[in-house]
C-alpha cells in the first residue's frame, strides 16, 4: 500500500515541501511555492499534513468500498477526509444547494456524469481535470476505458474521473436456449426470432422484458439506436425521426407491446428484473450492473440459469452503450485542490480500482480488468462480456442535454406510443424529434 501511495503524491523533496496550496479555480493546477528542502528531509514526510478535504458520496457500493481504505490515505498523505453520504436525489439537491451559493465545499464529490455533469460544468461548478490528470507521474490517464471518459467530458474538458461504468447487456435464460435448440441471438433480428419462439404467455412465459416508463426507458432504448446507426442527436441537430432511430424505437417497443408481461408500461429496472429472477421471462435487456438481482439465489428463482451476452447487433454492428454512471468531481472553488486531486488520483489509482473493483464495483481502468484478481468480483461469464461492451461502446445513454430530464420524456414518449397501439410512429417521432430540438436550443441560451 505504501509504495502505491508513493507513486500517486509523486513523492520527492521538492513535491513534498510543497505543502502550501493557494485557493482558486482556474482550469490548471495551482502554482505551489517550491522552497528549498530542508536539512534531513525525507520522503516519509506528508505531503499534505494539516489538511483537511471534504468527500460528498453517495449511498453506493462504490463508497462502501473506499471508506475503509481512507486510514492509509490519510497516514501516508497526512490529509485528513470528512465524508458525507447521500441518497442520489438528496446528493443532487445539496450539491445544487451548495454551488449555487458558491460554497468552497465539498472539495470532491461523487456525481452522475450523464444526468448532472453538462449543467454542473456549464454553471461553472467544476474544476476541469486535464492538466491533473495529464502531468500526474505514474498515474497513467491512458489507461482509462476511452468510452468512460468520454462519459465525463464536456465541451472537450474533463470535468470528472470514472469511477463506475455499466454497459448493456443482454440476459436471457440459459436453459431454455438449450431446450429449444435457440443460439444466443448475436443480432437484433436473432433476438425477435428467439423471443417469438419462446413466449408462451398461456403459461405465464414471456418472450421479452425491459424498462418500459417514459423516461426509465430512454437508456436502455439507446443501445437498439446505436445499434442501428442512430443516435439521440447528430451535432446539434435532434435525430430521434431518422429512418434508423424510428426502425431502433419500433424493435424496442414492439418486443415491450407484444412479447412483454402485463404491466410494462410502468416498469423501471427494479420490475423488470424482478419478474425476470421470478422465471417468467427469456430475455432481459438492461445495465450489467445490475446482475445480481438476476444472479443472487436470494433474490433471484433463477440464478444458476442466467447466462449474458453482448448487446445483439444491427445495421451498425453491436453498439451497447458503455459509460460512466458515476465519477468523481472537483469543486471548483475548493481551496484545497492539490489535496482534493492527491484524493482523486489516489482513489482512482490503479492499486485502488482494483481493490474495489474487486468488491463488485466496475471500474474504468482496462489494465484492471485484465487482470485475474481484477475480474474475481464479477462471475466468470460476465467478464468478457463487459470488456467487449467496452471495446465497442458508446460514451452516452441519454442526450447530453443540460435538461436530462425533459430530454429523455420527448423521447420515450415515442416507445411508450408504440406500445399503447400507435402503427404509424413516424409522426410521432417527429413530434418529439421537434420537442428535443426546442430542448437543446434553450439549453443554448443557459
Amino acid at each position: 500500500m505504501k509504495k502505491s501511495l508513493k507513486q500517486w503524491v509523486g513523492v520527492g523533496t521538492t513535491v513534498i515541501m510543497a505543502a502550501t496550496v493557494v485557493a482558486g479555480c482556474g482550469s490548471t493546477p495551482e502554482k505551489t511555492q517550491q522552497p528549498t528542502p530542508a536539512a534531513g528531509a525525507t520522503a516519509n514526510a506528508k505531503p499534505f499534513a494539516g489538511k483537511t478535504i471534504s468527500l460528498v458520496a453517495a449511498n453506493h457500493p462504490w463508497a462502501d468500498a473506499i471508506k475503509p481504505l481512507l486510514p492509509d490515505f490519510e497516514k501516508e498523505t497526512g490529509i485528513k477526509v470528512n465524508v458525507e453520504s447521500f441518497f442520489e436525489d438528496q446528493l443532487t439537491q445539496k450539491l445544487t444547494v451548495q454551488f449555487t451559493s458558491g460554497s468552497a465545499t465539498p472539495d470532491v464529490f461523487m456525481y452522475r456524469p450523464l444526468q448532472e455533469g453538462k449543467l454542473f460544468y456549464k454553471n461553472g461548478w467544476v474544476q476541469p481535470l486535464d492538466d491533473y490528470a495529464q502531468k500526474a507521474k505514474n498515474y497513467d490517464f491512458a489507461d482509462f476505458a476511452k468510452s468512460a471518459v468520454g462519459s465525463t467530458t464536456v465541451d472537450a474538458k474533463l470535468a470528472g474521473i470514472p469511477i463506475i461504468t455499466e454497459q448493456e447487456i443482454l440476459y436471457y435464460r440459459k436453459d431454455l436456449l438449450q431446450k429449444a435448440g435457440i443460439a444466443v441471438p448475436k443480432t437484433l433480428d436473432e433476438l425477435q426470432a428467439a423471443v417469438k419462439k419462446l413466449h408462451d404467455p398461456k403459461n405465464e412465459m414471456y418472450g421479452f422484458v425491459a424498462r418500459g416508463q417514459r423516461s426509465p426507458l430512454v437508456t436502455q432504448v439507446s443501445s437498439f439506436l446505436y445499434s442501428e446507426g442512430a443516435d439521440f442527436t447528430n451535432g446539434d441537430k435532434a435525430a430521434i425521426n431518422t429512418p434508423e432511430a424510428v426502425k431502433a424505437f419500433t424493435t424496442y417497443g414492439t418486443l415491450l407491446k407484444d412479447y412483454a408481461p402485463p404491466g410494462v408500461l410502468n416498469m423501471s429496472w427494479p420490475q423488470a428484473f424482478g419478474i425476470f429472477a421470478q422465471g417468467k421471462v427469456a430475455f432481459l435487456t438492461d445495465a450489467n450492473s445490475l446482475y445480481k438481482n438476476a444472479t443472487d439465489p436470494a433474490k433471484s428463482q433463477i440464478a444458476d440459469k442466467v447466462g449474458f451476452a453482448v448487446m445483439p447487433g444491427g445495421k451498425a454492428g453491436s453498439k451497447p452503450y458503455s459509460i460512466t454512471s458515476w465519477g468523481l468531481a472537483m469543486n471548483a472553488k475548493s481551496g484545497n485542490k492539490d489535496a482534493t486531486w492527491a484524493f482523486i488520483e489516489w482513489a482512482t489509482s490503479k492499486d485502488i480500482v482494483l481493490k474495489t473493483q474487486q468488491t463488485g464495483n466496475p471500474g474504468a481502468r482496462v489494465s484492471v480488468w485484465d487482470k485475474p484478481e481484477g475480474t474475481t468480483g464479477f462471475p466468470a461469464e460476465l467478464v468478457p462480456v463487459i470488456k467487449e461492451s467496452s471495446k465497442n461502446g458508446v460514451d452516452h445513454d441519454r442526450p447530453t442535454v443540460i435538461s436530462v430530464g425533459e430530454a429523455r420524456d420527448a423521447v420515450g414518449e415515442i416507445v411508450q406510443k408504440l406500445m399503447t397501439g400507435e402503427t404509424n410512429i413516424q409522426p410521432v417521432a417527429d413530434k418529439a424529434n421537434a420537442a428535443l430540438q426546442a430542448i437543446m436550443d434553450k439549453d443554448k441560451t443557459k
